[in-house]
């Protein structure tokens, strides 16, 4: 596989006065980061950093890190981030997972050692060591290489175009791929990524409605947000990817009536980010162009492509997900849920995504989770806990969900919650539920 060109090095020589990171209220060009990033890989090297090693950081989305994620491969090294929202027992497994030769809270200081830095990539080099989300547990390191990377970021392309203004707004925490896909892709393309430290919705808002963003990535949650905040307008926007969960279809109808172009996507860390995405207003995905999709005969989804992170790939060539789902006659993707998530009640298998979709149909309901609690007669009862955006009772959404689903997929119990919990990433955390698993 040929050599990639490095890809800040190479925006550095194209365009050197373009924006590459705006952040807290700073701006960093090409020629800046990429000078930036010299000077940071020769700390490293004179810390004792070089090819293969793993540099893990809890450094906060800001120019810094963007620095270091284009230091760290000009020595042939990796970047590690950390979740720094873990408790110290948490960010202790993840380092013992990644094994890296260094930590750093903060940028690297002190003298520079004079060592030969590339200006090549190996496609199958590793580049970011990144943590699953752990929705149902402990996450798992994943390595992905360049080349993964590049076939991502390549593929994203092919679906939104590239305009040389586009500037993508990053809400989204760095330590997971949906986040540290925005730099590398920006990079990569030679456009603006822009960094916010955390998600606030006030500064969102005022990020689309001034016209600054072209592209977005949220969560449901972030998007719910954004409309409790009064979110009109985002003029300039050319697209909003959605990911991370099952989107409400009244938050769909909400953001179509704005002309907010919300397009729904799945993906995963196994495969740098985004592998398919719908079209406005819709929920079924298509792949992404060199992505290969297929259902096994248990209904698993299984996934193939240059974006994968070899590691995760079965012996049978294909990654598998772990997601239930289905592909219509037109080849769209339509996820189901987590496999083994599946409710078992009364000798029927119940899958909870499709129970929430009904639940979020419901114009009162906001956000909406569906667990299997252990019963003395049923085995599992199907269990929903919703968060109302107005006023409904038990007794409505049981019957609202008998008009749309099966009998035993009915929900034995509704219980109303201020919120649900999610991760960083809005992936929701069903353990904490008090499922039977």
């Amino acid at each position: 596989m040929a050599l990639l060109d490095e890809w800040v090095s190479l925006q550095a020589r194209a365009r050197p006065e373009h924006p590459a990171v705006v952040a807290d209220g700073r701006v960093a060009t090409y020629g800046e980061l990429d000078r930036q990033a010299v000077v940071t890989a020769r700390r490293l090297a004179a810390a004792g950093v070089g090819e293969g090693d793993r540099v893990a950081t809890t450094m906060p989305p800001s120019i810094e890190f963007a620095v270091l994620l284009h230091a760290l491969p000009r020595l042939g090294a990796a970047l590690v981030p950390l979740n720094a929202r873990l408790t110290a027992a948490g960010r202790r497994r993840q380092e013992e997972q990644a094994s890296p030769k260094l930590v750093l809270d903060e940028p690297p200081s002190g003298e520079e050692a004079d060592a030969p830095l590339r200006t090549t990539l190996d496609p199958e080099a590793v580049h970011t060591v990144l943590f699953t989300s752990g929705t149902s547990g402990a996450g798992k390191a994943v390595e992905l290489s360049c080349g993964n990377h590049h076939a991502s970021a390549t593929a994203s392309a092919r679906n939104l175009g590239v305009e040389e203004d586009d500037r993508w707004l990053c809400p989204l925490p760095l330590f997971h791929v949906g986040g540290l896909a925005i730099l590398l892709r920006s990079a990569i393309y030679g456009t603006t990524a822009i960094v916010h430290a955390e998600f606030d919705a006030g500064a969102v808002a005022a990020e689309l409605t001034s016209g600054r963003a072209t592209l977005a990535s949220l969560v449901p949650t972030m998007l719910r947000r954004l409309r409790e905040h009064g979110l009109e307008r985002a003029p300039a926007l050319r697209a909003v990817l959605l990911g991370g969960g099952p989107v409400p279809a009244e938050l769909l109808r909400w953001a179509t009536a704005r002309g907010l172009p919300v397009r729904a996507t799945y993906g995963m860390t196994e495969t740098a980010s985004q592998i398919a995405t719908a079209a406005q207003g819709e929920t079924a995905a298509r792949p992404l162009p060199g992505v290969q999709v297929r259902i096994s005969p248990e209904g698993e989804i299984l996934v193939s492509g240059p974006m994968v992170a070899p590691a995760a790939l079965a012996p049978d060539g294909w990654l598998h997900t772990g997601d239930e789902g289905q592909v219509d006659a037109e080849g769209r993707l339509r996820v189901r849920g987590r496999l083994k998530e599946l409710i078992v009640t009364g000798g029927e298998n119940v899958s909870p995504g499709e129970v929430e979709q009904a639940l979020l149909a419901h114009p009162a309901v906001a956000d909406a989770a569906v667990v299997g609690r252990p019963d003395p007669e049923w085995g599992e009862a199907v269990t929903a806990f919703v968060v109302l955006d107005g006023e409904a009772s038990g007794q409505e959404l049981e019957g609202w969900c008998r008009g749309r689903l099966a009998g035993y997929q009915v929900p034995k119990r509704i219980e109303r919650v201020s919120e649900l919990p999610r991760n960083a990433a809005g992936k929701l955390m069903r353990d904490e539920l008090g499922s039977a698993r």
